[in-house]
C-alpha cells in the first residue's frame, strides 16, 4: 500500500502544475457563485433590492457552477494533503479546514435554505436565519483558498513548470 501511495504522490508532483491549474479553474467558476450570492440573495436581504435575479436557463447554469465546488474540493484538498505530508504548515492546514467547511455548506445549509431563511417562503421556513447567514460566511472562506490557488498557479507559471509539463507530459 505505501508503494502505491508513493506512486500516486510522485505522479501527483509530476502534474502539480495541471493540478493546481484545475484546481484554480475550477474555484474561479465559484467567484460567479459568490457574485450571485452577494449581489441577489445578500443584497435582497440587506437591502430589498436584489441585483443579479436569475431566471430560466441562467438559474439552472448557476447551479451547475455552484456543484463545480466538489471537484474543486477534492482537487484543491490534495494540494494541501500534499503539502502537510512534506511536512506541517499552519497555514496549509488552515486553508484546509476552510475549503472542507465548504461540505457542510453544500449538504447541510444549501442555498435553497439560505434564500428561503431570507425570503420566508418554501418548506425550509422556521430554520434560524443566523444559520443562513452562518451558511454565507461559510462559503467566502472559498476566498483565501482561491487566492493562494492563484499564488501558486503564478509561481509554477515562475518556475516554470508550466513549460516542463508541457515537454514532459504531453510529450508521452
Amino acid at each position: 500500500m505505501t508503494r502505491l501511495w508513493r506512486g500516486f504522490w510522485g505522479w501527483y508532483e509530476r502534474n502539480y502544475t495541471l493540478n493546481v491549474s484545475v484546481a484554480l479553474g475550477l474555484f474561479l467558476l465559484q467567484l460567479v457563485h459568490l457574485y450571485w450570492l452577494s449581489a441577489e440573495v445578500v443584497a435582497r436581504r440587506l437591502t430589498g433590492t436584489g441585483y443579479w435575479d436569475l431566471e430560466g436557463p441562467l438559474r439552472f447554469l448557476i447551479l451547475l457552477v455552484d456543484y463545480t465546488e466538489m471537484p474543486a474540493l477534492l482537487g484543491t484538498s490534495l494540494i494541501y494533503l500534499n503539502e502537510l505530508r512534506k511536512g506541517f504548515r499552519w497555514q496549509p492546514l488552515l486553508l484546509l479546514l476552510f475549503l472542507n467547511s465548504q461540505w457542510i455548506h453544500l449538504f447541510w445549509i444549501t442555498d435553497e435554505f439560505v434564500v428561503d431563511a431570507f425570503t420566508g417562503s418554501g418548506a425550509l421556513i422556521g430554520l434560524p436565519v443566523w444559520l443562513a447567514w452562518a451558511a454565507i460566511g461559510i462559503d467566502y472562506l472559498e476566498l483565501p483558498v482561491i487566492a493562494d490557488m492563484m499564488r501558486r498557479f503564478v509561481g509554477a507559471i515562475r518556475e516554470r513548470r508550466v513549460g516542463r509539463f508541457m515537454r514532459e507530459e504531453l510529450a508521452d
